[in-house]
């Protein structure tokens, strides 16, 4: 694999997806709001450092309004459907504050469990409610320097949330104290929402509705002078083009040092929707590499394994934390919602060239080779690797942490259930061992060192296995799930790998390193694996 060339504004717009996943807004919301602010921005003429400044703010706006999401799920409901309707109100006064917590306290909850949740809303949660924005812009602020943005750049993040008449946050900040940037940006993410929503009159009623409360006055009547060049064409944007024109310093590849430091506080603002995956993608991204380097894969493949591993939850966000949260069984519609993140990290990634091969090793992370994972149920030979082994150390590093259905497991426990999937036929058994190796578990003794095996790959072992059996080249093709002339291949390579002419000799090869005799061969069709 090559070595990613990534941008800083792809970094950015990743960023700006993932917002929008988590605050209920069509993809790509963030974007068409940066391009408004920025066309409105040639207007008042924003030096260099401001217009860097804008696109920063314009993408990164309401990254940081989902690291609270586990407290937002535990008084409204479903947080993303609440955020959703957020720009729907003009937050004037105190009464349009609790107006819009009251009306969504409880929601979807059964009548015993909103009487609960209104009692301690009254006793605390509506003061911690209160402080959610403040949480929020210090929460960007804290991403904005893992991504090494500039401290103009991050003051203009941090007064996003503020307002013209000064009730804002984090500081309460108002009219000109407010950095133009971050004014332009707050104006612009409201009438994109209502513009999608009722076209450009719909926009301009809510701008001039909020003139003077939540908007500067000046750039509200600049917008309604200017609405149909600042619409013009924004749905047919199809990419980050205009964005990258604006700002074109944004577009320099980073370093890779800069690049890994970045993707690691990606990773860790993902984790920290719920308090349940604190540390997860880290953890998993750490053991997928030296499991890739423990099998044999180029220090390359690793390396990207270990960032496609960084960015493989970023989907969460597009899935509310009372799924997430929930302690009870999932409904049926519910587990459909959560089948369908590891398509919305690859969706999101996909639309950065930089960032698209990452993204798709990380949406398979959910496949398993005898076809039922998900998204896409793919089946051994469609899930490269690199995917596989992303998929193992995510399933083990998620056993050891707690869940809220069931407590952590210790890791000889989570080792277990890695190894039972392998039986079950859901994970390759080398793909397993090398990530059991690389987590501190002594291999099984019957498969120790076999990743060094005169260069067998995993299927080729699967193979040998079954060829070792006594299984004849189409039974060999059926029980793993491929074609006759590829299964015939197979063979053909281990016997030159190995220097043998025919399955005996293959046969006591495989005998000598614990190859066989070690479960059922067949399991519902497809090979056990290596146990």
């Amino acid at each position: 694999m090559e070595t990613q060339q990534v941008s800083r504004v792809e970094l950015l717009a990743a960023l700006s997806l993932v917002s929008d996943l988590g605050m209920g807004q069509p993809m790509r919301h963030a974007v068409r709001q940066c391009l408004i602010a920025l066309r409105l921005g040639e207007h008042v003429r924003l030096t260099a450092d401001e217009r860097e400044s804008l696109v920063c703010a314009g993408l990164l706006a309401w990254v940081g309004c989902h690291v609270d999401a586990y407290e937002q799920a535990k008084w409204f409901g479903d947080d993303r459907a609440m955020k959703a309707e957020f720009r729907n109100v003009d937050f004037s006064s105190p009464r349009a504050d609790l107006g819009f917590m009251l009306s969504h306290l409880g929601s979807g909850m059964p009548p015993a469990a909103w009487a609960r949740t209104t009692l301690g809303f009254i006793a605390g949660g509506y003061k911690d409610a209160l402080a959610m924005l403040t949480t929020h812009s210090s929460a960007a602020d804290s991403l904005a320097a893992g991504l090494g943005l500039s401290d103009q750049a991050r003051k203009s993040i941090e007064q996003t949330f503020e307002r013209w008449d000064g009730r804002g946050a984090p500081q309460g900040a108002s009219g000109q104290d407010i950095l133009v940037t971050s004014r332009l940006v707050n104006l612009a993410d409201v009438v994109e929402v209502f513009h999608a929503a009722g076209g450009p009159d719909a926009a301009v009623t809510v701008a001039r509705e909020r003139r003077g409360t939540q908007f500067d006055p000046d750039l509200v009547d600049l917008f309604c002078a200017e609405v149909s060049s600042v619409f013009a064409d924004l749905d047919e944007t199809p990419d980050w083009s205009e964005v990258v024109a604006a700002e074109p310093s944004l577009a320099d590849p980073l370093p890779t040092e800069q690049l890994d430091q970045a993707l690691e506080a990606i990773a860790d603002f993902t984790d920290v929707k719920s308090p349940y995956t604190l540390g997860h993608s880290r953890a998993v991204a750490d053991l997928a590499r030296d499991a890739a380097t423990a099998i044999g894969l180029p220090a390359g493949d690793a390396a990207t394994v270990h960032r496609a591993g960084l960015l493989h939850d970023l989907g969460r966000m597009g899935v509310s934390n009372a799924i997430w949260d929930k302690a009870a069984p999932l409904s049926v519609a519910e587990m459909e919602r959560v089948r369908l993140h590891p398509y919305l990290t690859g969706r999101t990634l996909e639309s950065c060239p930089g960032l698209a091969p990452l993204g798709e090793l990380a949406a398979l992370h959910h496949e398993r080779i005898d076809g039922s994972g998900y998204p896409r149920g793919l089946r051994r030979d469609a899930i490269p690797l690199p995917a596989q082994i992303l998929g193992a150390a995510d399933s083990y590093h998620a056993k050891l942490e707690p869940r809220p259905h069931r407590p952590s497991l210790v890791s000889s426990e989570a080792a277990d259930a890695l190894r039972t999937e392998v039986r079950a036929g859901r994970f390759d058994g080398e793909v397993a061992e090398a990530v059991l190796q690389a987590a501190g578990h002594r291999r099984s003794r019957r498969t120790a060192g076999i990743g060094s095996l005169r260069g067998l790959t995993p299927r080729e072992l699967e193979v040998l296995r079954l060829l070792a059996l006594g299984r004849p080249t189409k039974q060999i093709a059926s029980a793993l799930g491929i074609s006759r002339k590829t299964a015939a291949n197979h063979v053909e390579h281990i016997y030159s790998k190995l220097g043998v002419t025919n399955r005996a000799m293959a046969s006591l090869f495989a005998a000598g390193h614990g190859l066989v005799g070690v479960e059922a061969d067949v399991e519902d069709g497809h090979s056990a694996g290596l146990a």
